[in-house]
Formats: C-alpha cells, sequence, structure tokens
C-alpha cells in the first residue's frame, strides 16, 4: 500500500510501515495530484479532506484522522464514495484537560484567588469536557455541564442551560464546529453573549476558533470592561486575528492537545483502526513506545496544597512557555503552523512518578503516578 501521512504524524514509519510505503506531506498545502495512487490517507485537523482534495484518488480505500474533531472532513462525500473513516475520539482528551488546569493555575496565581470553590461551566460535555470536569472537580471546583444534545440523547449527568453556564466564574469550550441544525455552535459565543460577561470572569476556548465571534470579542477587549481570555483556537486558523492577541491572557497555537502522549495515541488508535479494518493483527502496544520523560521520578514531602500542585503541574507543563512563544513569533508570516510543527515535546502528568507517604489521593485522581515510600 501507499500510506500518505500528515508530516507531523509520530510513529507513523513504526506502526504503518511493515504494510507499505509511507509517504509524509504537508498538511495544509496536500493536493490531490498527491493522492493520486494512495491506498491510506492519515491526516490532522489542518487537512480539509473534500471532494477537491480526493478528485483523483481513484485508489484510496481508508482515510483517518488522528484528531478528536472532524470538522474538516467532508463524512457524507467519504460515504458516497464508499471510502471507511476513522477519527480518533479521546485521544488528547487528557491533554486537553491538563492545558485547561495548566491555564488556570497560572490565572489563579496572577490574580491572587483560590480556584476551590469557584464555579466552572463547561459547554460541551463528550471527551475532553469531561476531562476537564474531573481534574476541576478534583480540585474543588464546582462544575456545571452544559450539553443540550447528550442531554437529550439521555446522558444521565446532571446538565445546566447555556445562559446557566456563561454565568460561572470559569467558563470553557469544548464542542465540535458544526454550522447547520438545532445545536450549530458556530459562532455559539456571539456579541450578545460576549457583551454580558462581567469583567472579572476567565474564559477559555480550546475547541475550534470558529465557536467564538473573534471580532465581537476583540470590540469587548478593546472596551473600559475586558474579559480574562485564554485563546487557544482561532478563527481563520492560520489567519489570526493579530489586534485580538495582545488583549488575552493566555494565547497559544492551536496545541491543547499537543502532549506527546496525545499525539502518539491518535496515531496508535488509527493503527488500531487499520488493523481491524484490513484484517491484520494488532502486534504492537503504545505504552513501550513512549519515551521516559526527562524528568519522571520526584519524592514528595509536603501535603497536597494548591500551591504544591500547582508546582508539580507546572514542573511537567506549564502554558506559559507556549504562550511566551506564541506573542513572539505570530507576526512572523507562516508562524502559526510552524509552532505546531516544531511544538517543544510536552509531556502529560502521568509521565511524573511522585513518591510520597502524605495523602496520595488527590494527585491520583489527577492523573499522576503515584507510590508510598
Amino acid at each position: 500500500m501507499k500510506i500518505v501521512v500528515d508530516e507531523n504524524m509520530p510513529l507513523a514509519e513504526a506502526l504503518f510501515a511493515e504494510f507499505g510505503e509511507v509517504v509524509r506531506v504537508q498538511g495544509r498545502t496536500l493536493s490531490a495530484a498527491q493522492l493520486i495512487d494512495a491506498d491510506v490517507l492519515l491526516v490532522r485537523s489542518i487537512t480539509k479532506v473534500n471532494a477537491s482534495l480526493l478528485s483523483q484518488a481513484n485508489k484510496l480505500k481508508f482515510v483517518g484522522t488522528a484528531t478528536i474533531g472532524t470538522d474538516h472532513v467532508d463524512k457524507t462525500y467519504l460515504a458516497e464514495k464508499a471510502i471507511p473513516f476513522f477519527s480518533a475520539p479521546g485521544c488528547n482528551k487528557v491533554s486537553v484537560g491538563e492545558y485547561v488546569i495548566s491555564a488556570l493555575l497560572v490565572m489563579a496565581e496572577k490574580y491572587q484567588f483560590s480556584l476551590s470553590g469557584l464555579s466552572l461551566g463547561i459547554i460541551g460535555a463528550g471527551n475532553t469536557g469531561t476531562a476537564v470536569a474531573e481534574r476541576a472537580a478534583a480540585l474543588g471546583i464546582a462544575v456545571k455541564l452544559c450539553d443540550p444534545p447528550k442531554q437529550q440523547a439521555g446522558d444521565l449527568r446532571t446538565f445546566v442551560t447555556y445562559d446557566e453556564a456563561l454565568e460561572c466564574e470559569l467558563v470553557s469550550f469544548h464542542v465540535p464546529l458544526s454550522r447547520q441544525g438545532e445545536h450549530a455552535t458556530f459562532h455559539l459565543l456571539d456579541e450578545k453573549c460576549i457583551q454580558a460577561f462581567r469583567p472579572e470572569q476567565i474564559l477559555i476556548n480550546a475547541c475550534r476558533g470558529e465557536v467564538w465571534d473573534n471580532q465581537a470579542m476583540l470590540m469587548r477587549q478593546q472596551s473600559a470592561s475586558p474579559l480574562r481570555l485564554v485563546m487557544d483556537v482561532w478563527e481563520n486558523e492560520p489567519n489570526v486575528l493579530q489586534t485580538l492577541v495582545p488583549y488575552t491572557e493566555i494565547a497559544t497555537p492551536h496545541i491543547a492537545g499537543y502532549s506527546l502522549e496525545g499525539k502518539y495515541r491518535g496515531t496508535y488508535m488509527l493503527y488500531e483502526a487499520f488493523c481491524q479494518h484490513f484484517g491484520y493483527e494488532i502486534t504492537k502496544q503504545l505504552q513501550p513506545m513512549l519515551p521516559t520523560a526527562d524528568i519522571n521520578t520526584l519524592s514528595l514531602c509536603a501535603d497536597v496544597s494548591e500551591c504544591i500542585l500547582k508546582k508539580l503541574i507546572h514542573l511537567v507543563y506549564d502554558v506559559r512557555r507556549d504562550d511566551a512563544i506564541f506573542r513572539h513569533k505570530i507576526t512572523q508570516p507562516g508562524s502559526f503552523d510552524e509552532m505546531r510543527k516544531e511544538y517543544p515535546e510536552r509531556r502529560e502528568w502521568s509521565s511524573l512518578k511522585i513518591s510520597t507517604e502524605k495523602n496520595n489521593d488527590l494527585l491520583a485522581q489527577l492523573g499522576f503516578c503515584v507510590s508510598g515510600n
């Protein structure tokens, strides 16, 4: 087989080389001509998989995206052409959850408040929203979930209305991008909603840029009462509304889900789907492929306060690193995709083994590897 793979997808050769030739391509600029003799296409979110791209792909018999979101794929067209499609739901949920908590701890330190006791409205209670909710609840944050489609489908969790979720002190968005239907999410956060927020509220977008009206947000931020924003995603990526960047607390280039584990997991999930689809035996396991983290063991002698927890979390991943890189580079042409392509290695909390005689329940709940002395 000829297996065409996004150049930023890890483990492609390790997982797929036994099945054929692995050809790496630039996801943003992939052309129809590059797929003429392709049997398999594996992409990430920057590649628009549609009739135009696949117009010459007459041999294609498997399309996969190593992402949770699928709005970049014309699934209707693939179905019409009888081309099987697979995604990687939940592959980066841990990474996104940890990004959000890292950002909230930065905000808590900057504005001198404790996260415990605050309310967090989570818009979208799928894989990533649930991962955020679990970690926030462990920290004593009062979580309020909003997800009308899941509520209507019979999900037994407790939900609040959209307006109720927007009243929370912290509001985080984790919905897929959709432009049609009863629950369309394009500009879900519109000018009316944006103008109604209280200036001390903290808003986070780590799903899709078009879920927020960026122009309306810029108007609010240029007013006398700006909001506190954490933005990982932007309308019209990679062409970020650069005038909005200085009005954010934390700004990053769509990397919330970019942990090493998350990216490895996405590729591995496509490997599993590939093997199952074509009838191959799954002979490889993900865990042995993960490299040892630079800092992988630590002894903890103190009780787990919010201050200690912040030190531990930011030892593994401090979102301010990515914010600094983004602000330094974003004015340079082509920098948005370059920052994603050359993203520095980032590990998940599970890569750190903590040895402690103290109460370790919280650390375990958050996903750290914990052992007693």
